[in-house]
């Protein structure tokens, strides 16, 4: 086939024609930088000049898109000539052929033409065609499996609690759910959006009896999954950045039971995010560190080497930690840090509820009690708190 023309439009069309097989010749004195790439690798043969009447001879499909009207009138002209089939992208109604706008979704390719009534409007039919495979992928457009579903179970990150920010795997495996056993902590208003069929399990309100809580959410999931139900176990943020995703991918191989895992956006890096914050910055932090501060420094269940932490000079991030942040600063401070480090508290992060206090590792723990912070919240302790133009005073 033959392309005329290597700007913008034969950027965005060349690689599907590549993935497809097509022996392509692009005619053009010049082209964008990943057009000359795709030269230079070889997937396509580049002749580095304008548009010449005999270009279309021997062709069978050609792709007219140059910025020369002239230039393209006289290729579709030469088109009908030969009777090869030509797509115009300057003037739809001029072409000989049509290409829908395409997309494609786990394994389904969605196809749009818009009808002559509408112009063959191409920002039309590449609208639909969006809106169509954006539906399928983020779950909002549901067709019915008609097959056997073989049990199992994703386990999703659901990101660190607005609902836009859940992957669009996450959402999608969320649609086609049977069960979803939630946390709290996990993005709520997209349960509301789940077809009434679908059996809801707060991991909270699970009846625990004998059982430790982890062992009767791994329960629970094991019930579901050996009924053939499609289960989505929906957490809070990444399910292995603290949220004991690990026990249950254990819990269901032990079982036999297949799990799919869906990372998810951790809220030790968004959260200081959406606030501002970014937990490394030129000539600032050249690293950070995520702690769990569920358990205070001198707890002797604690596996964080605290006195290690004092030293570094980049970001520490610090999850579940509200609580016994006082002993933490202690801690730092005790061990080298100074008291005047920078410390932000962001509660319910990148929810309608956000709000951001900042101290000072001296003031954290009456900054704590006076402000009423609550969890949760991220914790950042460093000087990237005060880069942001947003920081307050």
């Amino acid at each position: 086939m033959v392309v005329l023309g290597g700007g913008q439009v034969a950027q965005r069309r060349l690689p599907a024609l590549i993935a497809a097989g097509a022996d392509i010749v692009l005619v053009s004195p010049h082209a964008t930088p990943s057009v000359e790439a795709m030269a230079d690798a070889g997937e396509i043969t580049w002749v580095r000049r304008a548009y010449q009447d005999g270009d279309l001879a021997e062709a069978w499909y050609a792709l007219i898109a140059t910025s020369d009207p002239g230039a393209n009138a006289a290729a579709s002209a030469e088109g009908e000539r030969h009777r090869v089939w030509c797509v115009r992208s300057d003037d739809a109604d001029q072409a000989t052929a049509w290409t829908p706008a395409t997309g494609h979704s786990e394994g389904v390719t969605v196809a749009v033409l818009t009808t002559h009534a509408r112009g063959r409007d191409p920002r039309h039919t590449a609208a639909i065609r969006d809106a169509v495979v954006e539906g399928l992928r983020d779950g909002t457009l549901v067709a019915p499996h008609h097959r056997t579903r073989t049990p199992g179970v994703a386990l999703v990150g659901g990101g660190p609690g607005d609902p836009d920010l859940i992957t669009v795997r996450g959402r999608r495996l969320l649609a086609e759910a049977d069960v979803v056993i939630a946390d709290r902590l996990g993005p709520r208003d997209l349960l509301a959006e789940l077809p009434p069929h679908v059996e809801v399990i707060d991991a909270a309100k699970i009846p625990y009896g004998r059982y430790m809580a982890q062992e009767a959410i791994n329960n629970a999931l094991l019930e579901h999954a050996k009924q053939g139900k499609a289960v989505v176990r929906l957490k809070g943020g990444d399910p292995f950045v603290f949220g004991r995703g690990m026990e249950e991918v254990q819990a269901l191989a032990e079982a036999g039971i297949p799990c799919t895992v869906v990372p998810g956006i951790s809220s030790s890096i968004s959260v200081p995010g959406v606030a501002g914050i970014p937990v490394t910055h030129r000539g600032v932090a050249h690293e950070f560190t995520v702690v769990s501060g569920h358990v205070a420094p001198d707890d002797e269940r604690s596996l964080v080497d605290w006195p290690s932490l004092a030293k570094l000079t980049g970001t520490l991030v610090i999850l579940m930690g509200v609580d016994k942040i006082g002993k933490i600063a202690e801690t730092l401070v005790a061990h080298g840090k100074s008291p005047g480090t920078p410390v932000a508290l962001v509660q319910e992060g990148t929810t309608a509820a956000q709000r951001r206090v900042d101290a000072t590792l001296a003031t954290v723990a009456d900054t704590v009690r006076t402000e009423d912070v609550k969890p949760p919240a991220v914790i950042v302790v460093g000087e990237v708190v005060r880069v942001g133009p947003q920081t307050p005073a």
